[in-house]
């Protein structure tokens, strides 16, 4: 639509209501518990460092993953559940075992080659999870700490 004086009309925008902290834990229970185990295959592949995770750490990364999908619509929490579901049986049918239960190097494997797969929606999906579960990782402070991570959103000024 042209408009002579050079201005838009706005953007139309779509509330979204923000969870409250205390829906984020049931959230991380009801959204991630059906799929856990795969999910935390899939993390020490894309994570290796996770491997080492306490409880606790484990807890923090999987409440900030279901904290970032939670403010995603429904239908995206969905296909990314279904996509780890997805994996876990293509696991099953190159290798005969669920990806908990392969090792790393064939979990590495699988990854790449539906990382390269000629499909774009497989490349994006793998590469989505690999972003949630390196945010939840990273996002931790104990592990910024471990690994000298000092910005802040004061800036500059604060690390003076």
């Amino acid at each position: 639509m042209y408009a002579p004086t050079g201005a838009f009309p706005p953007a139309p925008t779509r509330w979204r209501p923000t969870p409250s902290t205390d829906t984020l834990r049931d959230v991380t229970d009801d959204l991630l518990s059906p799929i856990r185990a795969p999910f935390r295959a899939l993390a020490q592949s894309f994570v290796p460092e996770t491997a080492g995770c306490t409880p606790a750490e484990w807890a923090e990364l999987e409440r900030i993953v279901a904290e970032a999908l939670a403010a995603r619509p429904a239908a995206m929490q969905r296909q990314v559940l279904l996509f780890i579901r997805v994996l876990d049986v293509l696991a099953r049918l190159r290798y005969g075992r669920r990806l908990p239960d392969l090792d790393a190097t064939r979990r590495t494997a699988l990854l790449e080659a539906i990382g390269n797969a000629p499909v774009l929606l497989l490349r994006r999906g793998v590469w989505g999870l690999r972003t949630l579960v390196m945010m939840g990782y990273y996002a931790q402070p104990g592990v910024q700490a471990a690994i000298g991570y000092r910005a802040t959103a004061a800036g500059w000024g604060a690390r003076r």
